[in-house]
């Protein structure tokens, strides 16, 4: 059993949504490369890389653990995010453009893992 995660519009936007991380990240203070920066491009990337280990994997039942921590580095990234508004890093409209499609994507796996149970 397994899943082609380039297939999954799922993965396709939370891709989409990491390179715009790395994109809207770059404007951060260069002194934060290595702290929140480097913590939010993590989150980012691993939302699509768990998706993908998961469809990798011979069970639903292991996709659907990788599905749950890629909703985990999802709320870690919105946190993040949420923070680096808070402390005036990068543009508050990109930033929450960025809150809102992370909540797109968490919609998205919730509903791949309703179909999962099916």
């Amino acid at each position: 059993m397994s899943h082609n995660f380039k297939e999954l519009n799922v993965w396709k936007r939370a891709k989409d949504l990491a390179v715009q991380v790395y994109l809207v990240t770059k404007q951060f203070p260069k002194e934060e490369i290595f702290g929140l920066t480097n913590q939010i491009r993590r989150s980012s990337v691993s939302i699509s890389s768990n998706i993908a280990e998961g469809c990798g994997r011979n069970s639903v039942a292991q996709l659907n653990n990788y599905l749950n921590i890629s909703m985990g580095s999802a709320s870690e990234l919105e946190t993040q995010l949420l923070i680096a508004i808070e402390i005036g890093y990068g543009k508050k409209d990109q930033l929450t453009s960025l809150i809102k499609e992370v909540s797109e994507i968490q919609k998205m796996i919730n509903g791949l893992q309703r179909s999962l149970k099916k």
